[in-house]
């Protein structure tokens, strides 16, 4: 018989009764029925139980046993007395009478319990991550996650992609967030960076004549962490097809992001047929550009109805044309507690407040506007907005005014607070869409400079002749994300291949023809040598695999992550170096003043 065991804790049925089996695993629980003890005995592939009476003569050794001890444990399988079967287990037709157990690794008193999905502190649960993750429901979101990536990979083999493997040490690159630095010891005062993405190489496998890339690619970024990206490092589907336009690209990639969710959904609703939402309609309708289209709430503009009213609030802002009155509907919202309560939530995330109208039938069966602003605009108004916005006696209307460039982002957020609020949005599905037509350029009101807005790589609509001819913040790109729940899953573009187009684009974003030579000269001198159109994207595989596993913490399905100051708690990560390793490095501290 094998040194440690025979079968694995999950292996044993009904075939195996009065076979000798040797287990090996870990004390899962250990119950004292009068005198006689019940150890379920745990391994990665499930659980047997194992049963010691007085009568065994491992018994005296049993009884010493603790939770998350590893033993071996000899004994003979026998079908579990009628009545004490659990059809939740596969196992759960037969145990084990122990006849002989060997300490393999005691353990000493547990800092927080396996058994168990009871929540406790986060920074105990990563200094003692190697526990957290023999807990059954993270220890299967980490096996989930390994099943999502091998199906990606073979979902994208059948799309006839290749896997290739990119530089960890390259150049530093805007992507869009800072760069992690690695020092150069050969070449004092120089230093690589971990890439951000591998946008480049993809686009250069491009130029070297490789036609489908494909990589479940590392990715660091020095940003602050947030509960839906992990602090320092990730992992996204990395993809780049040549001679293709947006259509190809969403033709391989939807079967793919499709065909996972429907393996992985555990039998939820996946949308077949993704939507393509232009950018600018996201942002009116849903005021996100990775909307929820589980919500059905869409905003709506009615303007008309507050011009020259008299709501003076309203009809001062809307004298100046970039101003505009969008409304959110709120059906079965038309009570004054909750749009009071409404009104507190929008203070509470620093607006003056968050206007509405209530509707309710009068005795004589009509319909008529209730509130504040109902009061000032009239009867007549309040009528038409809400025909325009289809609303009903006991639902409510609630108002954003002002600049939408600027209101837009809290508009959103009002719209997903009424959607749960009142119960709107069906969590037993997943919605996919297409974002497409993102702007190319942004104002940056920080740096007072025209910046781009996405991926600085990508084509703008019109090529070179747009860059030359139109105002830079009217250009849209051939840029595209995935969206779910609620949720950016994935982004990516069709390439600005051309280098006179390149060098224009980024001198729009205030680059000049050397800093692009000599940030990105390696794609520069590719392009002059034959650049075939392509494009592609990068899906975010932690976020899938979050919203797959039905939670929305990042944490919860990786293996070793940060906390939110960005340590490993487990490894003591990032830690201090030696003076002489400073010394190799050509490095001198300049640390702040406390």
């Amino acid at each position: 018989m094998h040194r440690y065991r025979s079968h694995t804790c999950g292996a044993l049925r009904d075939s195996h009764i009065d076979q000798t089996v040797r287990l090996s695993g870990w004390c899962h629980r250990i119950r004292d029925h009068g005198g006689v003890l019940f150890i379920d005995l745990r391994d990665h592939y499930g659980l047997t139980q194992c049963v010691a009476d007085p009568d065994s003569p491992a018994f005296a050794l049993a009884e010493k046993l603790r939770s998350e001890w590893v033993v071996r444990i000899d004994g003979k399988a026998r079908r579990r007395p009628a009545g004490t079967e659990n059809p939740e287990l596969p196992t759960g037709n037969v145990e084990l009478y122990v006849t002989e157990i060997e300490v393999l690794g005691p353990a000493a008193e547990l800092p927080l319990p396996v058994f168990g999905e009871q929540e406790y502190p986060e920074d105990i649960r990563l200094k003692y991550r190697f526990l957290d993750l023999r807990r059954e429901s993270l220890h299967q979101n980490i096996m989930t996650r390994g099943a999502i990536v091998d199906s990606m990979r073979r979902r994208m083999k059948e799309q006839g992609f290749f896997e290739f493997q990119t530089p960890i040490l390259t150049a530093s690159s805007p992507e869009g967030a800072r760069d992690f630095l690695v020092p150069s010891r050969i070449h004092p005062g120089k230093f690589y960076a971990l890439p951000q993405a591998p946008q480049q190489y993809k686009q250069l496998l491009m130029m070297s004549g490789f036609d489908r890339y494909f990589q479940i690619a590392p990715c660091f970024r020095d940003e602050d962490p947030r509960a839906d990206r992990l602090p320092g490092e990730f992992y996204q589907l990395d993809l780049e097809m040549s001679f293709v336009e947006q259509d190809d690209v969403f033709a391989a990639v939807e079967p793919v992001i499709t065909g996972v969710f429907e393996e992985f959904a555990k039998g939820k609703p996946v949308t077949r047929n993704w939507p393509r939402i232009p950018f600018a309609d996201a942002v009116r309708k849903y005021g996100t550009d990775k909307p929820d289209l589980r919500n059905p709430l869409l905003m709506q503009d009615v303007s008309e109805h507050f011009r020259g009213s008299g709501f003076k609030v309203f009809a001062r802002m809307l004298e100046d044309s970039k101003n505009q009155v969008w409304a959110i509907p709120g059906p079965g919202g038309g009570s004054r507690a909750f749009c009071d309560r409404m009104n507190s939530w929008a203070q509470g995330e620093g607006q003056p407040g968050l206007g509405y109208i209530m509707w309710r039938e009068e005795e004589d069966k009509s319909i008529s506007g209730a509130g504040p602003l109902a009061n000032n605009i009239g009867p007549e108004r309040t009528e038409a907005v809400r025909v325009q916005l289809g609303l009903k006696v006991g639902d409510a209307a609630f108002f954003v005014a002002g600049d939408p460039a600027k209101f837009w982002k809290f508009a959103g957020l009002a719209r997903t607070r009424l959607g749960e609020e009142l119960n709107l949005i069906d969590k037993d599905r997943f919605e996919l869409a297409w974002i497409v037509d993102f702007p190319m350029y942004e104002y940056n009101e920080e740096d007072k400079k025209v910046d781009f807005s996405h991926n600085p790589f990508s084509m703008p609509q019109g090529g070179l002749d747009a860059l030359n001819t139109q105002d830079p913040l009217t250009i849209n790109a051939f840029q595209y994300d995935i969206t779910c729940n609620g949720y950016e899953i994935a982004s990516g573009g069709i390439r600005n291949h051309r280098p006179e187009a390149m060098v224009k684009a980024f001198e729009i974003a205030g680059y000049g023809e050397t800093e692009v030579v000599e940030r990105f000269g390696g794609m520069y001198r590719a392009f002059q040598y034959g650049a075939p159109p392509h494009g592609g994207m990068a899906a975010g595989v932690d976020r899938i695999v979050m919203l797959l596993c039905g939670t929305t913490n990042l944490r919860e399905i990786s293996l070793f992550p940060m906390n939110q100051q960005a340590e490993d708690l487990l490894m003591s990560a990032p830690s201090d170096v030696t003076p002489k390793q400073l010394r190799e490095l050509h490095i001198r501290l300049n640390l702040p003043q406390d």
